[in-house]
């Protein structure tokens, strides 16, 4: 009998501020990238995002674009992605971030290590036609 699939269910946001400068964290594992966690069971996805959001960096932001899904094939993990402008907080460390702050896309793209997170950027970012939500 083959057992029912497994799948992590992933929001990761890019967060513009006013100088469409991009919100990173550098973490233990991964090094610097975006604001990003598990979907919780019973949780929106865009909820998450914004849950993410402010658990790691501090900020609170509202969703403006969805960017679309990215699945990670082998580690069995979908990624929704999204882009939100801050709407308040102030950025700080958590348990989960050992440094925040908002970098050009230029020196945001150059201090991501994982190639997985910059195609991500890139692809939001260069987007012609937004998806509203």
């Amino acid at each position: 009998m083959n057992a029912s699939p497994r799948h992590t269910l992933v929001a990761a946001v890019i967060v513009r501020n006013s100088n469409h400068d991009i919100l990173l964290i550098r973490g233990a594992k991964r090094g610097w990238e975006i604001p990003a966690g598990r979907v919780e069971e019973g949780e929106s996805i865009t909820a998450a995002a914004v849950r993410e959001a402010r658990e790691e960096t501090g900020i609170d932001i509202e969703i403006i674009k969805y960017c679309g899904l990215f699945q990670h094939v082998r580690d069995s993990v979908c990624t929704a992605l999204f882009i939100a402008k801050p709407i308040g907080g102030m950025p700080q460390m958590s348990e989960e971030s050992d440094e925040v702050g908002y970098y050009s896309v230029e020196e945001a793209r150059s201090k991501i290590t994982w190639p997985g997170f910059r195609e991500q950027i890139d692809l939001c970012l260069n987007q012609e036609e937004p998806f509203m939500i």
